[in-house]
């Protein structure tokens, strides 16, 4: 049913900044969401159906420096579409998995990664509750979306940190990222869905979270 939905739901193509990688991507952004809430109850947003421009950055600079994540344990958290988990894969990280609560965002994953040839593992859980001590790299794409949301990553993401693990942030700028615990790494001009962001081009950044300690 979940990658029924997805594939019929979605056209495959390539991915405007990540030209390497193609992924389902939907046309129409809110006819999309509307079907999605029809489909079912308590029905998360679909952002599994997009190239989110945090994701984007971070999939970009992963493929152009496979060096972060090659022969290392790489977890995508809130995978969305997968797709940084497909580009860590690419770049020859082993094993990646990808984390989600919706289960439609994993059955995106799955059928991402099986369209761009590479092998990705999922678990549908909420880990900033659990914590996954098994990655040495923890990517997170577009997560500090809202003040909630911050104050329950970054907290994880720091302990990720602590005990050693790689643990990298792709972000707009959006309101509630907190730089100030976070080293800069790259900066790109990422095209997203002027529907979804009201404009062409975000400039988005790739940041290096630090332990709390540091």
């Amino acid at each position: 049913m979940s990658n029924n939905f997805v594939r019929a739901n979605t056209r495959l193509a390539p991915v405007p900044f990540l030209p390497e990688l193609v992924l389902y991507q939907a046309d129409e952004p809110i006819e999309l969401w509307e079907r999605t809430e029809a489909a079912g109850t308590e029905q998360p947003p679909p952002f599994w159906a997009f190239a989110w421009a945090g994701g984007q950055a971070l999939a970009r600079h992963v493929l152009d420096d496979p060096d972060l994540v090659a022969g290392r344990a790489v977890l995508d958290l809130a995978t969305g579409s997968g797709l940084v988990a497909v580009a860590a894969a690419r770049a020859g990280a082993r094993p990646v998995t990808a984390n989600d609560i919706d289960p439609l965002s994993l059955a995106a994953a799955e059928a991402n990664a099986q369209a761009n040839g590479v092998e990705v593992r999922t678990v549908e859980e909420d880990l900033l509750e659990t914590g996954f001590a098994e990655a040495d790299v923890i990517l997170a794409g577009d997560v500090f979306y809202s003040r909630e949301m911050a104050a329950r990553v970054l907290p994880f993401l720091r302990r990720a940190a602590g005990r050693g693990a790689l643990v990298l942030v792709g972000d707009p700028g959006r309101a509630y990222l907190p730089t100030e615990s976070m080293i800069h790494r790259s900066t790109y001009e990422v095209p997203v869905v002027e529907a979804l962001e009201g404009v062409p081009v975000r400039r988005t950044s790739v940041w290096q979270v630090v332990s709390a300690h540091r």
